[in-house]
């Protein structure tokens, strides 16, 4: 089978990528949209502009685009527009357990008349589950942006299993979902599995905080680190 995974470079869309060469599919090319502004609907505001890099560890093609509106099906209508354009594929895969139902349907809206499937690879497993899996099989996961109470102490940082029990404390105690699901917060994967030995080393980085509860990120040096002992694929 032959997809394109939806790729913001946080851990669901990272874990995504694995799911699919897991089954041994042919993944045409990342698609990424980075907004303009922050209050879109179906994508991620902060650090996605640095993708083409974790692409480029991974191997895999990657197509950047921007968005400039905050209109859900408009959104969707980029993520279409871009699909139809390109090589034809089976299926667009998104990250996730499926709780993101705003992108997942306007975007499986959009490509039905096309007869392209669209699924979010871990459909139904828990994702606290998910999580931890990630973490234990050396996922690097940094904390980019938060909408909720609670979370802004997070911004900036890296989610570990020294850390986790906390953030799960954290998430009961303020009511945001453990994966983020919904909007409460994204992630950047500076390593994983699948990136081949490689990892994304960051320099420098801003903290832009909006208000009481919204944060994000800006990475001000990337760069490239070959890693001595490359991490296996195996899920």
């Amino acid at each position: 089978m032959k997809v394109v995974v939806m790729f913001s470079g946080g851990k669901d869309s990272t874990y995504a990528v694995e799911y699919c060469k897991a089954r041994g599919w042919d993944i045409a090319y990342l698609l990424s949209v980075k907004p303009t502004r922050t209050d879109c609907y179906l994508f991620h505001y902060a650090t996605v502009e640095h993708t083409p890099m974790q692409a480029e560890a991974m191997g895999l093609k990657h197509v950047l685009v921007s968005c400039d509106v905050a209109d859900p099906v408009k959104e969707g209508e980029i993520v279409r527009d871009i699909i139809i354009k390109n090589e034809k594929v089976d299926a667009v895969v998104l990250g996730g357990t499926g709780l993101q139902e705003t992108q997942l349907r306007t975007i499986q809206k959009l490509l039905l008349p096309f007869g392209i499937e669209v699924f979010a690879a871990h459909a139904g497993q828990d994702h606290e589950e998910a999580f931890r899996d990630m973490i234990a099989r050396g996922y690097e996961i940094m904390i980019t942006q938060v909408a909720s109470d609670g979370l802004l102490p997070w911004l900036g940082r890296k989610v570990t299993t020294d850390n986790f029990d906390q953030l799960r404390k954290d998430s009961v105690k303020y009511g945001f979902h453990i994966g983020f699901e919904g909007g409460f917060a994204d992630t950047f994967v500076l390593s994983a599995p699948v990136f081949r030995g490689n990892r994304i080393g960051i320099d420098d980085y801003e903290k832009i905080v909006e208000d009481l509860y919204c944060g994000h990120v800006m990475f001000k040096n990337t760069r490239m680190v070959q890693l001595q002992a490359p991490y296996t694929s195996e899920l």
